[in-house]
């Protein structure tokens, strides 16, 4: 498997991670609680925490080429949603 995690600085991470797991919930598995959301996608699965500055976001993902489509889906999905922001600063680090 293969993990990356990025802390997105926003102080609206709360908010993001409820419309992007609502707008997911509709086709995908999603779990959501107030500042926590876990998306599984077919071939990756997203996990979201809010914090007061940031929203953290984790990718994993059963290859490379996989976790790097999904941190794009991930990535512009969250731009689209924070169009106030866009588009917002993704620092990947491996887990």
């Amino acid at each position: 498997m293969a993990f990356e995690t990025a802390r997105v600085p926003t102080e609206n991470g709360a908010r993001y991670l409820q419309q992007l797991c609502k707008h997911w919930s509709h086709k995908l598995d999603v779990q959501l609680s107030e500042n926590e959301g876990i998306v599984r996608f077919p071939a990756a699965i997203a996990t979201m925490k809010a914090g007061a500055d940031a929203l953290t976001v984790t990718v994993e993902a059963e290859d490379d080429e996989t976790l790097q489509r999904m941190k794009g889906v991930v990535a512009s999905h969250l731009d689209r949603f924070a169009f106030r922001e866009a588009p917002l600063p993704f620092e990947w680090r491996k887990r």
